[in-house]
């Protein structure tokens, strides 16, 4: 793998994603990706991802403000799929390789997933591809009608560009490789 494949970069969703159904329904939704050497489990990467200090964070910011607390146990509950909940989220679906939460106002979507792929074939070194994005649903209008994503989305449009690649970023240096 080349230096860019270890630094997280964005990247297509993959057909297979839980989140591919917001971007084709009109969502914005965006994609990152990041290599690592050696085995990761979709949920040593959950855990990984909800653990950081940089995600702890944004965890003590919603207990705050919005009143939503979680605990490195509750990250532990949800990367286990034995939670339905996680601080503002709850699970939309889950699978053996991949998360899809919604947060509590219905407007966002978070999504992980940790695909096995195999580095050197010759000595069967393990590595893994690991996946996070996010999606905004349009608002609605009082007819129905969508009514776009309004001036704070494209106001912080390029914190949350930064932002997620950090947090991958920090997920993965949690992880070994």
């Amino acid at each position: 793998m080349n230096k860019l494949s270890k630094s997280v970069h964005p990247c297509a969703i993959p057909a297979t994603a839980f989140l591919r159904k917001y971007q084709e329904g009109g969502a914005f939704a965006d994609c990152y990706v990041v290599w690592v050497d050696g085995a990761v489990t979709q949920s040593g990467f959950v855990k990984a991802f909800y653990t950081t200090r940089l995600f702890k964070i944004e965890r003590t910011l919603l207990e705050w403000f919005a009143k939503k607390p979680a605990t490195d146990g509750d990250a532990q509950r949800l990367a286990d799929g034995a939670a339905a909940t996680f601080s503002a989220w709850r699970v939309e679906e889950q699978g053996p390789d991949q998360l899809l939460l919604a947060d509590f106002t219905g407007r966002t979507r978070s999504w992980l997933m940790a695909v096995p792929a195999s580095h050197d074939a010759a000595n069967g070194a393990a590595a893994t591809w690991l996946y996070f994005g996010s999606a905004v649903v349009p608002r609605r209008s009082r007819t129905g009608e969508a009514a776009g994503m309004g001036w704070g989305f494209h106001a912080l449009l390029g914190f949350h560009r930064l932002y997620s690649r950090l947090l991958l970023a920090a997920a993965r240096r949690r992880l070994p490789g």
